[in-house]
């Protein structure tokens, strides 16, 4: 009879043993773990997750609107142009010798503004903002004794410079 009994554990041991049983075993304990962990998680954090609280120094506002009316003004500064003249140094096709005009410029009329554009397959050096024929003629003569093959009077959109006086006058 004993024997009988031992049996019987050893399949009861055994049956609870098999694979397919400790899979499920498994499975459950898993299962029971994971929903608990999650159920812990959203008791314990309940906070709104759609909203963000921000705390920032009133004198950032202040910043930005300070930057947003020197955007207004640069921009509003870039925007003034109209029609009048240029001189047309050099056209070529060689970037060293456009960029060496380029310094030769700035190096003896330092107060002309100077453009350097390329034009597939041309640079092109352009200087000054002239609103009258008469004073880009006059700085054509200058520039002539520097670049002997030519300083060409070319129409073209300037950049206009507001006097003191009248840039007042026009933000009031």
């Amino acid at each position: 009879m004993l024997d009988l009994v031992a049996d019987i554990k050893t399949n009861v041991w055994l049956y609870f043993c098999t694979t397919k049983f400790m899979n499920k075993i498994l499975l459950l304990s898993a299962l029971l773990f994971t929903i608990n962990s999650f159920s812990q998680y959203t008791t314990l954090h309940r906070s709104d997750t759609t909203s963000v609280i921000v705390h920032k120094d009133p004198r950032i506002d202040l910043l930005v609107k300070k930057q947003i009316q020197i955007n207004e003004e640069t921009t509003r500064e870039s925007r003034r142009v109209g029609k009048g003249y240029r001189l047309l140094v050099i056209n070529t096709n060689n970037r060293d010798e456009a960029t060496a005009a380029k310094t030769k410029v700035y190096t003896f009329f330092p107060e002309l503004k100077s453009y350097l554009l390329y034009q597939a397959p041309f640079f092109k050096l352009k200087v000054g903002n002239f609103k009258e024929k008469k004073e880009a003629e006059d700085y054509q003569k200058r520039l002539e004794k520097y670049f002997p093959k030519g300083v060409f009077i070319m129409n073209d959109t300037i950049e206009i410079k507001l006097d003191k006086e009248a840039e007042t006058i026009s933000r009031n």
